[in-house]
């Protein structure tokens, strides 16, 4: 553990809570924000606004108390009372050094361990098995990696789970077609009572041509739909040569899905399927009738969750439809309780598109109202918007279909190739690099917009090296790596551990400033399970530093002590810009 770091703001409201109390007034009101108008001060606080209601006093008069008494304070420039009552402040440079420097010093930069580690699981894959990742898994699988990654950041204890659909009419249908295009394959023998063979009659790629065939065929002949139907109620009934299928199906599926998912950063802990809840089932359901929760409602087993407070109406949770048969929403309160069971977490979050907000929304009400989780596990739906073309809607192919993940990415990767093509690199370097510019450019270009919020998924934009893109991200990290690697190459060795100088210019002081906020970006981004928050500090945090770059001499610079300063600033901005990036799940070259 290295020095225990407070926040910026925390250390000045320390400094204005004992003058608002040495001059009479509640500290309460001792509350500061960054400066909306940061062309006249840093800081501000606006307490003698509200303040001057209980005291009876012009709000002016209360600014100047306080700003008389802190006039002589060193940790300000300046400090000011301006009409009607604000306080501006304007930190000293080395005040502002101060803080940089015990930052330098603490655990992760300031951004440190929480007390009280909570038990999080983060659903946040949601794919299906036997069919190819599309366009649609994109945004839960970025948005649920990086408050992932932040809240173990932050020291809480995590567990991402993939949350497969393996149980519904999906693989009714391809154990359907697999039948009718070989009726001689073991499995269709109920007679056959020997081993079944270790490898699957069919690759990703025949699987993924079955489904969609299968599911065409279903909705134009009842008959073959039924049959669908009846295969997963005997694989759910325990049949063998079906339940050994399946099992093919899913073996296959995941090492697909786990190689795509690979591609685009995101890991799992756990490969959790809706099966896996089945046999909570029964006991889940039993509980509800006995207690009382559950009634019969038209034939199927429901429970009401609406409430004398709703505006709108909430349907009630159906548990088991007339034929007795589960759905969704019976599987995802199995799950809960498997969860509850296998890691009594303090919460669950679910990252899942937002017009799912209304089921997700039951199924919450239903798990309290049936006693399913208690009240102290916090149950969250965080409900993301769409990936929009630049038509302004969802996001498809040239002939309308619905664009696969690996096809995205190959269409990116490509277009980056071709923005790097006259680099001086060989060709693996090449490719390295691509690889990692375009995932930043598809996550920094998801991330950097609030989760609930559409956007238009602009190739151009993205991949641009200028702007709030990842690849000027990227840039910025490379430009302080190329640095420290002339450094190296000059032979010029500073001792890394001294001090960082107070600032004697405006660019110097603005990347400071823009470095206190790495604390609370994360806490805040954790919070509100917001990652765009991280994305606004990197990007202001990247423009400052370039704006720095250009305006002083660093290498170069023929005062030594200067030139190690600027030299440990630079470190720092470049490990803060790497950890932020990591929360995001990007990984910047060393080169571009």
């Amino acid at each position: 553990m290295g020095y225990k770091m407070r926040s910026i703001i925390e250390l000045l409201e320390e400094e204005l809570s004992a003058a608002f109390e040495k001059t009479g007034y509640d500290v309460k009101y001792a509350k500061v924000t960054i400066s909306n108008r940061p062309d006249l001060c840093q800081y501000q606080c606006n307490g003698a606004l509200s303040a001057a209601k209980e005291y009876h006093k012009a709000p002016i008069q209360i600014a100047n108390d306080i700003v008389d008494i802190l006039k002589e304070s060193e940790s300000f420039k300046e400090i000011t009372a301006q009409m009607p009552g604000f306080i501006n402040m304007t930190l000293s440079d080395e005040f502002l050094a101060d803080v940089i420097n015990k930052m330098a010093k603490s655990e992760n930069y300031g951004c440190e361990k929480t007390e009280n580690p909570e038990m999080i699981i983060i659903d946040y894959g949601g794919a299906n098995v036997a069919k190819p990742l599309h366009i649609g898994h994109l945004r839960t699988a970025i948005i649920g990696e990086s408050i992932k990654r932040t809240a173990r950041f932050l020291g809480h204890k995590v567990i991402g789970d993939a949350h497969l659909g393996d149980w519904g009419l999906p693989i009714g249908l391809i154990i359907t077609e697999l039948k009718k295009r070989n009726p001689e394959l073991v499995y269709f023998d109920e007679n056959y009572d020997g081993e079944y063979p270790e490898e699957a009659p069919f690759d990703v790629s025949e699987l993924e041509e079955i489904y969609p065939y299968a599911s065409k065929y279903s909705k134009e002949h009842e008959d073959y739909k039924e049959e669908a139907q009846q295969a997963i109620a005997e694989l759910q009934a325990g049949r063998k040569g079906y339940k050994a299928l399946w099992q093919h199906i899913i073996n296959v599926s995941v090492e697909d899905l786990k190689r795509v998912y690979t591609k685009l950063g995101t890991e799992f802990d756990l490969w959790k399927k809706e099966s896996d809840a089945q046999p909570y089932i029964p006991d889940m359901v039993k509980a509800m009738k006995e207690e009382g929760y559950a009634h019969i409602d038209d034939g199927a087993l429901v429970v009401d969750v609406k409430e004398e407070s709703d505006t709108k109406e909430i349907p009630p949770c159906m548990i088991l439809k007339s034929n007795g048969a589960t759905l969704y929403n019976t599987t995802d309160l199995a799950t809960i309780v498997e969860r509850r069971k296998l890691f009594n977490p303090t919460k669950i979050i679910y990252v899942v598109d937002k017009r799912q907000e209304l089921y997700f929304e039951q199924v919450f009400r239903c798990a309290r109202k049936t006693k399913i989780i208690g009240d102290k596990t916090g149950l969250i739906f965080i409900g993301f918007g769409t990936m929009n073309g630049k038509d302004g809607k969802p996001f498809k192919t040239r002939d309308g279909g619905v664009l696969r993940l690996e096809q995205l990415f190959e269409d990116v990767y490509n277009k980056v190739l071709e923005k790097i093509e006259d680099r001086d690199m060989e060709d693996a370097m090449k490719d390295e690099v691509a690889l990692k510019i375009s995932l930043a450019a598809i996550k920094y270009g998801d991330l950097s917009n609030q989760a609930s919020k559409d956007y238009i998924f602009d190739m151009e934009r993205f991949t641009s090296f200028e702007g709030n893109t990842g690849p000027y991200i990227l840039y910025t990290i490379v430009r302080i790596k190329s640095l420290f690697a002339k450094l190296h190459n000059e032979g010029i060795i500073v001792d890394e551990a001294g001090p960082i100088m107070p600032s004697v210019s405006k660019s110097g002081t603005d990347v400071m400033l823009s470095l206190l906020k790495w604390p609370d970006a994360v806490n805040d981004a954790y919070r509100e399970s917001a990652p765009h928050k991280i994305c606004q500090f990197i990007y202001e945090l990247s423009d400052a530093f370039n704006k720095f770059y250009h305006e002083n001499k660093i290498v170069t610079n023929e005062d030594e002590n200067l030139r190690a300063s600027y030299i440990r600033l630079c470190r720092m901005i470049g490990d803060i810009l790497e950890k932020a990036i990591y929360l995001l799940g990007m990984e910047a070259p060393d080169r571009m």
